[in-house]
């Protein structure tokens, strides 16, 4: 028998963690399935992304003794576009190497 750790965010905010102990062998997908995360007969479940203490992997990955399991939940915004709303939102005179200025210095420096 291995212990492992299942966890998820449902919500933002919000974080799931359960403690289980599963017999050795036990693949990523079939611990999911029986801490009832994710149901066996859903096939587009198992097109879900998780990984191992951060890297994704595949359902079928063995897991050992100690290990993390994580579910990811897809993400609402593209970090690329949030990054260049935000820099609209503030302008160049406030962002990046512009943000923190001495006085009558030169732009950028």
């Amino acid at each position: 028998m291995i212990r492992i750790t299942l966890a998820r965010s449902p919500s933002p905010g919000q974080v799931e963690e359960l403690q289980r102990v599963v017999p050795e062998g036990t693949r990523l997908g079939e611990a999911l399935v029986q801490a009832g995360w994710l149901a066996a007969a859903r096939f587009d479940e198992w097109w879900t992304p998780v990984g191992l203490w951060g890297r994704r992997v595949a359902h079928d990955t063995p897991l050992r003794d100690g290990d993390r399991v994580e579910m990811y939940r897809p993400l609402r915004v593209d970090p690329k576009v949030a990054r260049r709303e935000r820099f609209v939102g503030q302008g160049s005179r406030n962002a990046g190497l512009f943000a923190q200025r001495r006085p009558n210095s030169k732009a950028g420096y």
